[in-house]
């Protein structure tokens, strides 16, 4: 069905049409019939949920379509990435299709209304699901901690966990806090921050996927030191691209769908293997089937994420992968999917 109507909304631009999508979504008549399997039902920060299929921050980012998100059939949603003040983001174009290769490359920016406009967006309407909200600094800020901050006192009543992006590509030197002591130093006043105001939320932190293996270990083990519960693998790419083939290859700003797939798995594979359970991993990159999917879970994600996919499989994408992903685990005698995760 999907294929069918997907050449019409590609003569739009990318940005147009995600506009058109949230626009859609908003009128919150969704005319799919989702279907749960047992086997899929996981826990999720000690709640459970139908299934561990999450769509990643940047879809939504201004907190408006959630709960249409959740009738979609995802069992979980991350909203964001949010700042403390609005900001339009970079100039247009900058979002890009590249088509063969079932892949985007973007350089929004972090464009979002700002978190008190999020917050009153949410508390409009109450999440019927497991809602993760992505906090990022603004561009001009001349204190990107403390932006953090005050995303986080904002924002950490309204969520079942925050995601501090430390890793998108398009805010200049976002990535620093890849480094130790950087990193460190945020994830140490985030939580006295916890502390100061009594927040019992969950944190989560998403890394770029041009992490070197050989920085894991260090990175992983300041999240462990800082009680970090989740690590998000990963973020978009602004590595190589020779190999691609769209004309588009060559664009400014962050590559995520299937070029990135192999890249992500082996890094949740190295943490997985490093970690071993103590950090759960919530895998991104390339997921667009129930076969790209598996391999993220038998990698070491208990839980995935999609986007990209989203844009080239159309809305009935959680469906169509539940279904595959049953398939696989009844074929195998698997009576749960987490009794695959790590298991490759």
């Amino acid at each position: 069905m999907f294929e069918k109507i997907r050449s019409l909304i590609f003569k739009f631009d990318p940005e147009s049409a995600h506009d058109l999508a949230i626009k859609a979504l908003k009128t919150n008549l969704v005319p799919l019939k989702v279907k749960n399997y047992d086997c899929l039902k996981v826990n999720f920060l000690e709640r459970e949920i139908p299934n561990p299929i999450g769509i990643a921050a940047g879809f939504d980012k201004n907190a408006e379509v959630y709960n249409s998100l959740f009738k979609l059939g995802f069992g979980f949603v991350e909203v964001g990435t949010v700042t403390p003040e609005p900001q339009y983001g970079n100039p247009k174009p900058r979002v890009f299709r590249l088509e063969e290769d079932k892949a985007l490359i973007n350089r929004l920016g972090f464009n979002n209304v700002g978190s008190e406009t999020a917050a009153e967006n949410i508390n409009k309407y109450r999440p019927k699901g497991l809602l993760g909200i992505n906090i990022g600094p603004n561009k001009d800020t001349k204190n990107r901690i403390e932006d953090y901050l005050k995303c986080f006192r904002v924002l950490n009543k309204l969520g079942d966990y925050i995601t501090i992006n430390i890793s998108s590509p398009n805010t200049e030197n976002l990535r620093s806090f890849h480094k130790a002591e950087e990193l460190r130093e945020l994830l140490s006043a985030l939580n006295e921050e916890k502390y100061q105001i009594g927040s019992t939320i969950n944190i989560a932190v998403k890394i770029a996927p041009d992490l070197a293996l050989k920085d894991l270990d260090i990175v992983g083990n300041i999240l462990l030191n800082n009680k970090i519960k989740l690590v998000i693998i990963s973020n978009t790419s602004d590595g190589t691209r020779e190999n691609l083939k769209n004309i588009n290859k060559f664009e400014k700003g962050g590559l995520s769908g299937k070029p990135i797939e192999k890249k992500t798995n082996l890094l949740i594979k190295e943490f997985y293997k490093i970690f071993n359970n103590k950090i759960k991993i919530i895998g991104v990159g390339g997921v667009d089937t129930g076969k790209s999917a598996y391999e993220k879970f038998i990698s070491g994600a208990s839980y995935i994420q999609l986007y990209t996919g989203m844009v080239y499989q159309g809305p009935n994408i959680v469906n169509n992968i539940s279904e595959e992903l049953n398939d696989i685990l009844v074929s195998d005698g698997i009576k749960n999917i987490e009794e695959i995760v790590g298991s490759k």
